[in-house]
């Protein structure tokens, strides 16, 4: 696993630790992390704090240069929401810990040009795991689904 990676698990650790769902991104460029966020819906009763969207905020403003010559690194696959933030600011290759717990929009991503690569990261999978089994209504408030 390369350290990109790691630090989006780290960030996935943090947001279970605080009570939230663990998932963690990273956003990249030139080989240094410009912004890392998890997913804190719960914490900060936000309907839109995806770990993606987290990530993209505590970046800050960037020049539109920069997205596109960044790489986002996630814990697990990008929703709709996620995957149009990616859009929207020209972010090429994104690195997905695992889709096994959820498909995202990897497809409309790959149709769009961006490089999306899976990783199927045991840690990222076990951390989703545990977590929808345990709390599985706020899960699927999450992915903005009724539970099956």
């Amino acid at each position: 696993m390369d350290e990109f990676m790691a630090a989006a698990i780290e960030e996935a650790e943090a947001g279970k630790a605080e009570g939230g769902i663990p998932i963690g991104a990273v956003l990249v460029y030139k080989g240094q992390i410009i912004g890392r966020g998890h997913n804190r819906r719960i914490q900060k009763e936000s309907a839109i704090l995806h770990a993606e969207m987290d990530a993209l905020e505590n970046a800050g403003r960037l020049l539109p240069a920069i997205y596109r010559d960044s790489t986002l690194y996630t814990t697990l696959s990008p929703c709709a929401m996620c995957s149009g933030a990616i859009l929207l600011y020209g972010i090429p290759r994104v690195v997905i810990g695992e889709n096994m717990s959820y498909k995202g929009e990897e497809a409309l991503l790959k149709s769009r040009g961006v490089s999306v690569e899976v990783r199927q990261e045991s840690r990222c999978m076990m951390l989703m795991m545990e977590f929808i089994q345990t709390e599985p209504e706020i899960w699927f408030e999450d992915i903005g689904k009724k539970r099956p």
